[in-house]
């Protein structure tokens, strides 16, 4: 219990936006740096309704039984109206979440976009420093979060339903570009229709592949290539056969090399993504910036000054 407090408060400091949180903040992640790493890092997302939380319980329950340590960082939207967010998924999560050997962290997506929350790298080191060797973060699976889990993770997983409509869907959102197992969850409901699921799927991945990505177009066993399965999450059914697929996957890419690059270019994405935002919040706090502000507001919203030229006007202060 002494370590659940001990993360629970750590990632809240993470979360702060105070000036002297931060730099607690920054100190703490430099000194938990060296032990973070050596877990593999999860990505779960789907539309709203194909059972993510029911997954997400079910595989974690599993890799408990194989010995591991699960963290899940799960995101909720906020409202744009109040601000505020549910953070249910503990509730959804019944087993799990009170599990020894489990942490199950909900967080606000506070806006941030493709809802995934802002903080949510700085809380995975905390969660690998502490020893859990599976991080699982699960996106509100809307808009750009798949794109944004996508960029944290060693690895993606898009959630499908078998009866989803459209058999274009996944194509038509180009998420399934992004994603490196594609599961048909609910396969109990209708075994027929999730049969013809991960027949389109896997055919709409071979396609993708010759077009998106040139080296998944020849069948060459040292790379992964993305694949289909399917499974019911709330039978229990196929969730060992999931893990078999991300354990291949992280042999391959661990062993071609292509998992520590892509940590590489997540890092490096990671810095000018913060560099990004620590400009806009320096832009808008500098003295001259707030100053002419909200008149040159009001000149664009009066239609007297044209946006793109009140913003290099803006910009000009702030050099």
């Amino acid at each position: 219990m002494a370590q659940r407090r001990a993360m629970a408060k750590a990632i809240t400091l993470l979360e702060s936006t105070r000036a002297d949180h931060r730099q607690q903040a920054d100190a703490l992640l430099t000194d938990l740096l060296p032990r973070t790493g050596q877990a593999f890092r999860l990505g779960i997302s789907g539309v709203p309704g194909v059972g993510k939380s029911t997954f997400i319980e079910a595989l974690g329950l599993y890799l408990i039984g194989l010995g591991h340590r699960v963290a899940v960082l799960t995101i909720d939207p906020s409202s744009t109206v109040s601000g505020g967010s549910i953070l249910g998924d503990k509730t959804r999560m019944e087993r799990l979440s009170v599990h020894d050997r489990a942490y199950i962290r909900p967080s606000p997506s506070s806006g941030t976009l493709g809802g995934v929350a802002e903080k949510t790298r700085e809380a995975m080191l905390v969660c690998e420093a502490a020893g859990f060797d599976v991080v699982i973060v699960e996106t509100v699976g809307v808009g750009q979060s798949e794109t944004a889990v996508a960029g944290m993770t060693d690895m993606f997983c898009l959630l499908q339903l078998p009866n989803a409509g459209d058999d274009l869907q996944a194509i038509k959102k180009g998420v399934m570009e992004l994603a490196d197992l594609v599961v048909i969850n609910k396969a109990d409901i209708d075994p027929d229709a999730a049969t013809r699921a991960r027949a389109q799927i896997t055919s709409s991945l071979r396609l993708l592949g010759q077009q998106g990505r040139p080296e998944h177009a020849h069948h060459d066993e040292s790379i992964w290539h993305p694949q289909a399965i399917q499974l019911s999450a709330l039978l229990g059914q196929g969730v060992d056969a999931f893990w078999e697929a991300v354990s291949r996957f992280r042999t391959l890419q661990t062993a071609n090399g292509q998992l520590a690059q892509r940590r590489q270019q997540q890092a490096r994405a990671w810095m000018w993504e913060r560099i990004e935002a620590g400009l806009k919040q320096r832009f808008r706090t500098h003295p001259a910036v707030q100053a002419a502000l909200d008149d040159t507001t009001r000149r664009v919203l009066d239609g007297t000054l044209p946006a793109s030229t009140a913003a290099r006007s803006l910009l000009a202060l702030f050099d």
